[in-house]
């Protein structure tokens, strides 16, 4: 676990990130001052004396004539798997729809999607052409937004990604702080998805911050992305009640990987599955999760680890503060778990750091928000009185 000095650290490294964004905006907005005044004098340089514009020859290789609404257009038939169903979506006619993409196939150079009986299908290109597609309307929004705000027209706009499956504990203290914070000044947008180990949802400017795990050190995530830790988690481990380690209440990574674990599916958490299956694999190379049949449903995946064929185990996403002491827990009744039992992993060799992960573009005032959000929840909570357990 991170010592309270390293978190101190990594505050005051945040705070002067934050001070020195403020000095380069400014730096920025001189210099965009001066660019203007340049492409000025240049556009009267290409105008002759007597009005006409000089012609200047397109740039070799570059697509002439795509505009937005192809891309949008694309995006939207895309999504919606039909010409019918994206032409209702989009409001416009579906021979219209079927033209423009024609049109923006024709600008390309390249077939974009394949009319098959079950319904369409796209291209590599149009697989390409489309995640392109995503980032380009996705920041052609976001800058529009800021260019309202700038001009009074609108509040600051904050689009946040909360991944389902979170410990409750932390996305509760994070929506709250944030929505504190944003109070009357902010509008935050919720996003609740899922969220890669890249955190490219952000990367790619279609959100604007998250709340996720990291499986390695913040220096690996690419710039202009900001991170904070917040606090480590670990999973719960979930046993048969008739298995030795039972007994004595932990289980060791060599008896676990020994049995079939049911974790995932990948999808969900793609970061921890592939971190937490590289460090089962260190004791046996061959090892593989099993995915859960009741993915949202503890109780139910409990019931079919124990009645599987072989002793299985269960693992579920991070959901503890990871080296801490755990609680004693309520033995609940056998018709809970089906003889299932939770123990503790020794040694906690499978962890993953919660973090506040933002995009360094955003304006001065949005980190600086997003800043003291993550502050306040790394702030250690106060005492809580025992409590007995029957």
């Amino acid at each position: 676990m991170r010592s309270a000095s390293d978190k101190t650290a990594g505050k005051r490294a945040t705070q002067e990130k934050l001070e020195r964004l403020a000095r380069g905006q400014q730096a920025l907005r001189r210099d965009l001052a001066a660019a203007a005044i340049t492409s000025a004098q240049a556009r009267e340089e290409l105008i002759p004396a007597q009005g006409e514009p000089v012609q200047r020859p397109a740039a070799a290789g570059v697509p002439q004539g795509i505009e937005l609404r192809h891309l949008r257009y694309f995006v939207a038939l895309a999504d919606a798997g039909s010409f019918t169903k994206a032409a209702e979506r989009i409001f416009i006619t579906q021979p219209t729809l079927s033209q423009q993409i024609r049109r923006l196939e024709e600008i390309v150079g390249t077939p974009l999607l394949q009319r098959r009986r079950e319904g369409l299908k796209l291209t590599a290109a149009g697989r390409v052409l489309l995640d392109a597609s995503r980032n380009v309307l996705s920041l052609v929004d976001h800058e529009v937004s800021r260019t309202r705000q700038a001009a009074g027209l609108g509040r600051q706009r904050l689009r946040m990604v909360m991944p389902p499956g979170l410990p409750e504990s932390l996305a509760v203290a994070a929506t709250a702080g944030l929505r504190a914070a944003a109070a009357a000044e902010v509008d935050v947008v919720w996003l609740e998805t899922a969220l890669d180990a890249e955190f490219s949802l952000i990367g790619t400017r279609r959100a604007d911050a998250g709340l996720g795990w990291l499986t390695a050190g913040p220096e690996a995530l690419p710039a202009p992305l900001e991170v904070m830790v917040l606090e480590e988690f670990e999973p719960e481990v979930w046993i048969p009640s008739t298995h030795a380690a039972a007994h004595h209440g932990t289980i060791s990574l060599d008896e676990l990987a020994g049995l079939e674990v049911i974790h995932g599916p990948r999808r969900a958490q793609a970061g921890t599955y592939d971190a937490w299956t590289r460090v089962l694999q260190t004791v046996d190379p061959r090892f593989e999760f099993t995915d859960p049949p009741f993915r949202r449903s503890l109780p139910m995946t409990l019931v079919c680890a124990a009645t599987a064929g072989r002793p299985a185990a269960v693992l579920t996403g991070p959901s503890t503060v990871a080296g801490s002491r755990a609680r004693p827990i309520r033995r609940s009744r056998p018709a809970d778990t089906c003889g299932m039992v939770r123990v503790s992993l020794q040694h906690h060799p499978l962890t993953a750091s919660a973090a506040l992960v933002w995009s360094g573009d955003l304006p001065r005032p949005l980190q600086q928000m997003l800043f003291e959000t993550a502050d306040s929840l790394t702030a250690p909570a106060p005492p809580r009185p025992a409590e007995l357990v029957s």
